[in-house]
């Protein structure tokens, strides 16, 4: 890793920001702010840039979104320093940090499909979701002796890893913070909340491991020092914070930008089948247009 002289004298490790996008579809309008806005700060903090392809859903990742992708991001001006980090290449990592978490236990196996989950829940009164929106876990398999969980592992049940969230906390020493800077320069103390999240899924039964083990794997092993990503995700670095403590990786800086909006105020998404970058250019849009135009939505000049 290149490395700069601090005020000190000593060697300061460069900057490393990051762009991770999962090759499920098209990239939007959504997707190219927040690749350029992390090409911006990046070049402003004399920062390597990365790529992270991720691929970790094998039922909705495709080669040619992934192709595609990387077509768009160089039209749109985009750069990497060094070949993209693809998550499938990693699923020992994962499986290894999972199996950690098992050991010390801080996670179980969990037998519930998302449809027991959700029955359960939604027959009593204003169960509480998780900053997803998804109902809370209600700790069905949590309960389960270790004689019961051997069983139904040896007789072939699918299941999932969930975090044991009371246990987890409890394993950390001292009160979990990070840094926020949003869109600046002004870093702000937060106070980590992953209690929200309850018992969350770090290992699925249709995926080798969830978003939140997989990426913050990454991100420790690929040195990234600051996180440029979407308010949508800011809920989550609170349970991020917590996994990379009991995982003792290092603590990025974290930026969490607005969202681009459609006409009716709602974030863009794939789901929503919102505009593409390929459409766009088909139309007949050019780098310094889209550029131009999220400047101006954005208040950003790129």
């Amino acid at each position: 890793m290149a490395q700069e002289d601090a005020p000190d004298g000593k060697a300061a490790t460069q900057p490393v920001f990051r762009f991770a996008p999962s090759p499920n579809g098209y990239l939007h309008l959504g997707h190219a702010f927040s690749a350029l806005l992390n090409l911006k700060l990046a070049k402003a903090h004399h920062a390597r840039m990365l790529l992270r392809i991720e691929d970790i859903d094998p039922e909705r990742s495709r080669r040619h979104f992934e192709t595609a992708l990387m077509e768009d991001l160089n039209w749109l001006g985009f750069h990497w320093d060094e070949p993209p980090r693809r998550q499938s290449e990693h699923l020992a990592d994962y499986a290894s940090a999972l199996e950690g978490l098992v050991e010390r236990g801080l996670a179980y196996p969990c037998f519930c499909s998302r449809s027991d989950i959700a029955r359960a829940c939604a027959a009593k009164t204003d169960w509480p979701r998780d900053p997803d929106g998804a109902f809370l876990y209600p700790g069905v398999c949590r309960a389960l002796s270790p004689s019961e969980r051997g069983a139904r592992m040896a007789s072939g049940a699918r299941f999932s890893l969930r975090l044991d969230m009371a246990k987890a906390v409890a394993a950390i020493r001292g009160p979990l913070t990070y840094r926020e800077f949003h869109e600046g320069e002004d870093g702000l103390a937060v106070i980590a909340a992953p209690e929200p999240w309850g018992d969350v899924l770090i290992g699925r039964r249709d995926v080798p491991a969830s978003y939140h083990i997989a990426c913050v794997l990454d991100d420790a092993a690929q040195g990234v020092t600051d996180i440029v990503r979407g308010a949508d995700l800011e809920a989550a670095t609170g349970l991020h914070r917590l996994l990379q403590a009991l995982l003792g990786l290092q603590t990025p800086n974290y930026r969490h930008h607005r969202l681009v909006t459609d006409a009716e105020g709602c974030k863009l998404s794939k789901s929503k089948s919102s505009p593409c970058l390929r459409d766009l250019r088909a139309r007949g849009a050019s780098p310094a247009g889209i550029r131009a135009e999220l400047g101006r939505l954005m208040n950003v000049e790129f």
